[in-house]
């Protein structure tokens, strides 16, 4: 899924990360760690293109999709469940292509594609996303401008869960969390049928989501197997 090769990374001048290599598995859930300020997060901003290494590279298999949560969500005067809708673009672009489709043959494949992908389960599954997260039923349907930033999050963090990218990058994502919402977290991301690339200081959520830890330490990243406490054994 993912190939991170002799990946190098300065700020400043000094190298955050220095000939940093490593391979991610198709269908894995990795939790990434490492000392405060060793750069987990600025590793995930390079896997997601936000910014540029200064050498290496990192290489994802052919027409992988990759997303993250965005660390300020905006408001605007789309519901929450009409924004976590949005986020699976495939499904969006082909609704909006059916409103004006008149070809006969592409409306066919249209209707089959949007078959393929479930698209009329879609509005059930995301609203069960945002109630897992702690927002109802009636919050779903106000404008999303009307809630705040926590709440805003919450409706990023469904988006990206419900979109299910190749590669979903997770920094940190319960930190807008209650406890409840938490638990339903970690149950969810369990289960996560694709890629995960997770960041958290929380070490239940460690052990209970990933089969493998990547540790950033002097700048080099090391692949292990397990969660973390299995980690921590291992590395002790």
């Amino acid at each position: 899924m993912l190939t991170i090769s002799s990946l190098t990374y300065r700020i400043g001048g000094r190298p955050l990360l220095e000939d940093a290599s490593a391979r991610i598995p198709r269908s894995r859930r990795i939790g990434l760690v490492g000392p405060n300020g060793s750069g987990k997060t600025t590793l995930l901003r390079l896997i997601a293109g936000t910014i540029e290494p200064d050498g290496g590279n990192l290489a994802l298999a052919r027409g992988a999709q990759v997303a993250s949560v965005a660390q300020e969500a905006p408001g605007g005067a789309m519901t929450p469940l009409e924004k976590v809708l949005a986020a699976h673009t495939e499904r969006h672009d082909l609704l909006t292509e059916a409103e004006t489709a008149e070809d006969a043959h592409r409306i066919s494949e249209i209707q089959t594609r949007l078959h393929d992908i479930s698209a009329q389960a879609a509005p059930a599954r995301a609203a069960s996303i945002l109630a897992g997260l702690g927002i109802g039923e009636a919050a779903q349907h106000e404008a999303t401008k009307n809630l705040s930033g926590g709440w805003r999050m919450r409706v990023a963090l469904a988006a990206a869960l419900f979109a299910e990218p190749d590669l979903l990058l997770l920094d940190e994502p319960t930190n807008h969390l209650d406890l409840e919402a938490t638990m339903w977290l970690e149950n969810h991301l369990r289960s996560y049928p694709r890629t995960l690339l997770l960041v958290s200081h929380d070490r239940h959520i460690l052990n209970a989501v990933p089969d493998g830890i990547l540790h950033l330490e002097g700048r080099a990243l090391t692949l292990y197997p397990g969660g973390y406490d299995e980690f921590a054994r291992v590395h002790a």
